[in-house]
């Protein structure tokens, strides 16, 4: 399989074809697309989140503990006392960066459910979700963050499947079919829990129809 420098690499790659394509169609500020890049590259290292010991679990939930402060002080500050909202936040952070990894690394199997374009789509949506609900973002900026996370997390799933042909020997590898996939099929429970997931997310959702004219206007640049 690709290590973790080439997908961190490759999917950083087309987060900046991907924030080029945007700024071409006036989507957004050169500050955005730096956003854009990030999320892209995060998006491409997402899948190993269920492998234990890997620099991307680490670097993940590194990552994931900041956003995670941030919506902390955003939902609690009504409610909390200065004292108080330290403490809380205090206590997302350290259970973002250190108890979640631990969580993640003990039920989750490697190529698992987290390796499959159900995934793929629980983390676009997510993410699309949190922009559009959490952050007050437009709806056609939060598909775009969504979009971003989705490209960087099948890139890397493609980079898995084009690294389990062994060209030399012109064979497959065992590997081969287990990350491009849409589920889990020996863990059929798996999915299940994945789809359950993504039903609260679909109010929180944009307007599905601003997300059908970027994709339009996307198809633009090719012609």
């Amino acid at each position: 399989m690709a290590n973790f420098r080439t997908h961190i690499t490759v999917a950083s790659a087309g987060g900046m074809l991907l924030a080029y394509a945007g700024w071409q169609l006036e989507w957004w500020a050169p500050s955005q697309a730096l956003l854009v890049v990030l999320l892209t590259a995060l998006g491409g290292i997402l899948p190993d989140i269920d492998a234990d010991r890997s620099h991307s679990i680490r670097l993940i939930f590194n990552i994931l503990s900041i956003p995670a402060l941030v919506l902390g002080v955003l939902i609690l500050q009504p409610w909390l006392s200065t004292g108080q909202l330290l403490m809380a936040c205090g206590g997302v952070y350290l259970a973002v960066r250190y108890l979640a990894g631990i969580t993640f690394s003990r039920f989750t199997v490697h190529r698992g459910i987290w390796h499959s374009l159900l995934a793929s789509l629980l983390c676009a949506l997510l993410t699309t979700a949190v922009s559009f609900q959490l952050l007050s973002q437009p709806a056609w900026l939060a598909w775009s963050h969504g979009a971003a996370v989705w490209i960087g997390f099948v890139i890397h799933l493609l980079l898995d499947e084009i690294y389990s042909v062994d060209l030399e020997g012109a064979r497959l590898k065992r590997s081969f079919g287990t990350a491009l996939k849409f589920g889990d099929c020996r863990r059929p429970l798996s999915n299940m829990l994945m789809l359950i997931a993504l039903l609260p997310l679909w109010p929180c959702l944009p307007p599905w129809q601003v997300l059908g004219e970027l994709l339009h206007q996307g198809s633009l640049l090719w012609r």
